[in-house]
């Protein structure tokens, strides 16, 4: 199995990720895993756009690793529970296994996945109604000292949504669908606009 380790540490930490490493290192030889890279981040987990943490999975969609092994789930991620079920739901989607070294439930294919995974979606639910709560309580405030608020375009037209759905039904894939639209909409776009419409199936 081919594995892709992410290490990661704040800038306000007084570390480094060697200790990550070589530990992980060890749990690879010891599981007869072969390492395919190491992706290391001296960044907060805060980000949503890590460099390493971004060219993982740039090279996750190119499926040239079979999991992404982590010291632990802040290292991982602490950007919000939303989007953390997100990067983990893309990593599933690509048939790409995820796993904990030191949180043995956080497993994909260990018996807490289902588990793990409801009380995420539950958490992001939440997360997204307190958004929502002050984005509404926001604009109300503006309302009040008068700010005038126009409407907001849409992202994407009719006709646009249309576009993606037939150029994904021709190409069966989103990477493909993907270069299709390149300069126009990003993977990322695309991906989250058919999985809210329903659109997208899971690829081999």
């Amino acid at each position: 199995m081919n594995v892709a380790i992410y290490t990661r540490v704040s800038t306000r930490e007084k570390q480094t990720t060697e200790n990550q490493i070589i530990q992980l290192k060890e749990y690879c030889l010891k599981c007869n895993y072969t390492i395919y890279n190491i992706y290391n981040d001296v960044i907060s987990g805060k980000e949503t756009s890590r460099p390493a943490f971004d060219k993982l999975f740039n090279d996750a969609h190119k499926k040239v690793f079979d999991m992404v092994l982590f010291w632990d789930f802040s290292r991982f991620s602490r950007a919000g529970t939303y989007h953390t079920l997100m990067k983990l739901k893309e990593l599933e989607n690509l048939n790409i296994e995820y796993k904990s070294y030191s949180e043995p439930y956080i497993d994909s294919a260990g018996q807490f996945k289902d588990v793990l995974i409801s009380l995420l979606s539950s958490i992001a639910k939440a997360e997204r109604e307190k958004i929502s709560q002050r984005t509404i309580a926001g604009l109300d405030r503006a309302k009040k000292q008068g700010v005038k608020l126009g409407k907001r375009s849409k992202e994407l037209s009719d006709n646009d949504k249309n576009k993606i759905l037939l150029e994904y039904k021709k190409q069966g894939s989103i990477n493909k669908t993907a270069k299709v639209f390149k300069g126009r909409w990003s993977y990322g776009f695309i991906y989250n606009f058919l999985s809210q419409k329903g659109g997208y199936k899971k690829e081999p």
